[in-house]
């Protein structure tokens, strides 16, 4: 089937199989592989992109149900070169270890700093609960979180 969508504000038109995820349609056909693979069952989290301002698990969504969608990808938040704010947090913060989650904990934390700009530490933890981080106990990535939410 062909499809079209916005990924990162470039247009894309490709051919898919009907079966095939959005997420390996991101990292294997767009070749944006920020995007990650952890659980393949929506549990870690680490596959969270923004179709049409909402936050999703895109290894739920099958390509096809992308149609004439606007994606934004981890690749698509930096700038001219310049990190989001949310992205120098992380790295200021220590928000990260091994980094496989970190894509998707930043699109999380992204969508959650869209709908509530000055989250308390609780909400910032209940927006983050479908993202699950194995290396860094949270607390780190709260407080990335809570200096991105005062940069933005």
């Amino acid at each position: 089937m062909q499809i079209s969508l916005t990924v990162n504000g470039r247009p894309y038109t490709v051919d898919v199989e009907p079966r095939m995820l959005l997420v390996h349609l991101l990292r294997d056909v767009l070749d944006l592989t920020g995007t990650n693979v952890g659980c393949d069952t929506s549990q870690c989290g680490a596959c969270t992109v923004i179709i049409d301002g909402r936050a999703v698990k895109s290894c739920t969504v099958l390509a096809v149900q992308a149609d004439g969608t606007d994606i934004l990808t981890i690749e698509g938040l930096a700038k001219d070169g310049e990190l989001h704010p949310l992205q120098e947090a992380f790295w200021n913060n220590h928000g990260l270890q091994c980094g496989y989650c970190t894509p998707g904990m930043i699109m999380t934390a992204y969508y959650l700093l869209q709908t509530n700009p000055t989250p308390s530490e609780e909400e910032i933890r209940h927006g983050l609960e479908g993202n699950i981080c194995r290396c860094t106990g949270y607390h780190n990535i709260v407080r990335a979180v809570q200096e991105a939410a005062q940069r933005m």
